[in-house]
């Protein structure tokens, strides 16, 4: 199986939007009783803000390719979720229903680590389960993987588990504090 994960370029921000409208649809169910998620009146949901994506010297967009088909996007920032600073974070990661449960997003995920190492943060909705156990299963799996640590946040920026993690560091270089896997 073919996964690659492509630099998105600021003159394919129209897929990642168009991609976005899928995500949104599947986040959607677990925001019921609230206004968020709901759709505009030409029938599609808000766009999501990108122009850091392309002005911030940390912050990139990807493509999700299997086999020569498109199937996701990942969106990498450097927002510190659970309080401590961090190198990167996976602001958004996405991939189409069609293409889940085949190992395409773990080696997408893998693939985007290796891309930068050192820090990393996972931030996860406390009610998206799935992703929860998908992010789970692919950090602790990933023998280039130091430190991890979970910590549950709920303050106003943030409601759910924040996966912390070093990739391809030496593990002597992690903060203090924090405990191997």
């Amino acid at each position: 199986m073919t996964v690659i994960v492509t630099e998105a370029l600021r003159a394919q921000e129209p897929i990642i939007q168009n991609l976005v409208q899928l995500y949104t649809h599947d986040f959607s169910e677990l925001w019921s009783g609230t206004a968020r998620g709901d759709l505009l009146p030409d029938g599609r949901f808000d766009a999501y803000p990108m122009k850091e994506y392309w002005t911030r010297p940390d912050w990139s967009a990807a493509l999700i390719w299997h086999e020569d088909v498109l199937a996701g996007f990942a969106l990498i920032d450097d927002r510190a979720r659970g309080g401590e600073p961090v190198g990167h974070n996976v602001g958004e990661f996405f991939v189409l229903r069609k293409h889940r449960r085949q190992g395409v997003g773990r080696r997408a995920a893998v693939s985007i680590f290796a891309r930068y190492p050192g820090s990393w943060q996972v931030a996860v909705a406390r009610q998206n389960l799935q992703a929860c156990e998908f992010w789970r299963r692919t950090i602790l799996g990933a023998a280039e993987v130091t430190n991890v640590r979970e910590v549950d946040v709920a303050n106003s920026d943030w409601n759910g588990p924040v996966f912390q993690f070093g990739w391809g560091v030496n593990e002597s270089l992690a903060p203090s504090g924090t405990r191997s896997r």
